[in-house]
């Protein structure tokens, strides 16, 4: 990504997270981003173009930095950990992307179900992760995507949670929480 589309990016997400998608303009990403309109269409045609742009860009750099960080580990209960840990910390460093994201899963416009095509390339990652702890013994067999949905769907109810207790989270004991929540149940 060049200085430019980066600029054009990260005022993308920030614009369409204050904003929401109807509420952002073209005029006010280019503001953000500090370039010429003209500068903003010689590189995306569209509001939608840009959209799909950092959809499309910020999972890819979510799905390389969940790769490096669960893939250091052979354990696969250490894997499913990492899973966790590295979910929460990005979504509490990409709050904005997320906040993005969270906001158009719903709906039948283009851009949203491009969007969930993208979810679900990235929840075809964590079904692997479980298959594996499955196949060596470490979590009892069960549907893998169902199992692979439940992980993205405590991200998302953690993106949620954070949004709304806007209080000073101790983002470990979250993380704890929620590996022991996700691997081992509720009950007593």
């Amino acid at each position: 990504m060049n200085k430019t589309k980066g600029a054009i990016f990260n005022a993308a997400i920030k614009v369409f997270s204050e904003k929401g998608y109807n509420g952002a303009t073209m005029d006010d990403i280019a503001i953000n981003a500090g370039v010429a309109k003209g500068t903003l269409y010689y590189h995306f045609r569209s509001k939608e173009e840009i959209f799909k742009y950092i959809v499309k860009e910020g999972m890819k750099k979510i799905q390389i930095e969940v790769q490096d960080y669960v893939e250091r580990v052979e354990d696969p209960i250490l894997r499913l950990k990492n899973l966790c840990r590295v979910q929460l910390e990005l979504v509490y460093k990409y709050r904005n992307f997320f906040k993005v994201i969270m906001s158009q899963l719903w709906g039948v416009e283009i851009r949203q179900l491009e969007l969930r095509e993208v979810i679900q390339k990235y929840i075809i990652l964590i079904e692997g992760y479980i298959r594996e702890a499955i196949q060596k013994g470490a979590v009892k067999n069960g549907n893998e995507s169902f199992m692979a949905y439940t992980f993205f769907g405590a991200l998302c109810s953690t993106a949620v949670y954070e949004l709304i207790n806007n209080d000073d989270i101790d983002i470990e004991e979250l993380i704890q929480n929620l590996t022991n929540y996700l691997l081992y149940g509720m009950a007593i």
